[in-house]
């Protein structure tokens, strides 16, 4: 084969395969890492009854988590480009697990402070690795689908969690949260051995255990590169940081982790405490944002790659700007119109969770892959401080009526209008690829 081309498409045929199996698996590893962040979230009105906490304090305990996950995202991006994706996300699961059944042993708002930050420094961990096996596994003109389908995994999460474990909660342990941490580390001592088993940082080393095809493995260093084999290629990290395209990106992200987590923090509380709705129903009501992610996100994502390959951007662009409507209306459905509220909470999914696919993607195509362990870090990092200060200054923004009940209005209003500057951010993003030849070492 005379050039990278003629080898995408002569096994552009290869539908399935075991970069496939690759995705799943790492799909399937960030859904636990999900289990305990969403619990906590859906156990906060319980946790702040047996624990005596104010709206302020569950504020700081939604925020704190983020705050080391945001430092968690600086060193994560360096591990992963020395260490490997894998070596990385075994760590991060293995201190993730263990803060779980300890978050179960939680007795007051101090103990809590620095158990969450020793959970947001294992999961911080985990999601960079994740997206430097994407970029090393899967050819350019998949990646959009890859990217799309590995997202779905904090819209899937919010889906199941809530249910089962309010479930869990209500019909096994008599409505006490505590037993529930204890059992979730099962799934992740399930997913330490999965990582072990079926996952490597590149095509050649499955190709070398037989596990996959020839045919694939040209496939994907065709497009990905040879570094996708094997590492060769390094980069100077001014190749990032002299771009002014990483900047614009990165308020772009931190915005979107304000939507995201301001949302999933306030979610149960916004329902039990402004619509009065019971654990088991308030448990049900929480997935219809995330049900509506998962079409927005893969949706998002095929758009993207059947469509607008050019310019991805345009599916970020419509999601930001439709949160802004959205989440303005969501604030001010009256208490007791449950129908109208529903059809709120998907909407605000529908939009807010769109972006995700192709943001992500962005970067894997802006840059070569011997950096995107660093360049998610650094957006990660900083775009999660927008993850700390989201919940935090909602707790400020929260209304308390007499009757003890909470009023969000403000609390939309103030995500509404940050929607509007990302929806401007992503208008002046550049789609191409970054010249990298003066940058090689």
């Amino acid at each position: 084969m005379s050039n990278g081309s003629e080898v995408t498409k002569s096994t552009a045929k290869i539908a399935w395969g075991y970069r496939h199996v690759i995705l799943f698996v790492i799909w399937l590893l960030y859904l636990i890492n999900y289990f305990d962040r969403i619990s906590v979230l859906i156990f906060l009105p319980y946790i702040q009854k047996d624990l005596s906490l104010s709206a302020v304090e569950i504020g700081w305990l939604g925020s704190i988590f983020f705050f080391g996950y945001a430092l968690a995202q600086f060193s994560a991006g360096y591990f992963n480009d020395k260490w490997g994706p894998k070596k990385t996300m075994n760590i991060a699961i293995w201190v993730f697990t263990t803060a779980t059944f300890l978050t179960g042993l939680v007795r007051n708002f101090t103990q809590f402070i620095i158990l969450r930050l020793g959970l947001a420094l294992g999961e911080g961990h985990h999601y960079v690795p994740s997206t430097g096996i994407i970029a090393n596994w899967f050819p350019r003109e998949e990646k959009g689908r890859a990217n799309g389908f590995f997202v779905t995994t904090w819209t899937v999460a919010p889906i199941i969690i809530p249910p089962l474990v309010t479930w869990i909660a209500a019909d096994f342990f008599g409505g006490a949260w505590r037993p529930v941490f204890f059992l979730l580390t099962i799934p992740g001592i399930i997913g330490i051995l999965i990582l072990w088993y079926f996952v490597s940082n590149t095509p050649k080393e499955m190709f070398d255990k037989g596990r996959m095809k020839k045919e694939e493995h040209d496939l994907i260093t065709a497009s990905v590169g040879v570094g996708a084999g094997e590492h060769g290629k390094t980069y100077s990290s001014k190749i990032f940081t002299a771009d002014p395209q990483l900047y614009i990106f990165v308020i772009a992200w931190f915005i979107m982790c304000m939507l995201y987590w301001g949302f999933t923090t306030w979610l149960s509380i916004f329902i039990v405490k402004m619509h009065g709705l019971s654990l088991k129903t308030m448990g049900v009501y929480a997935t219809f944002p995330f049900i509506a992610g998962v079409i927005s996100m893969y949706g998002g994502g095929w758009v993207a790659d059947k469509f607008l390959a050019k310019h991805p951007k345009f599916v970020s662009m419509f999601g930001f700007a439709g949160c802004v409507p959205v989440l303005y209306f969501l604030g001010t459905v009256p208490k007791g119109d449950v129908n109208m509220l529903i059809l709120a909470l998907a909407l605000a999914g529908f939009f807010f969770n769109m972006p995700w696919t192709t943001m992500q993607a962005y970067a894997q195509l802006r840059y070569p892959k011997e950096v995107i362990g660093r360049v998610m870090g650094i957006t990660n990092g900083i775009g999660q401080f927008g993850s700390f200060i989201s919940p935090l200054i909602a707790g400020y923004l929260v209304v308390v009526l007499a009757d003890g009940s909470y009023n969000f209005a403000n609390v939309f209003i103030f995500w509404s209008l940050a929607s509007i500057v990302a929806t401007i951010c992503v208008g002046f993003l550049k789609e191409t690829q970054i010249d990298h030849s003066a940058f090689e070492k």
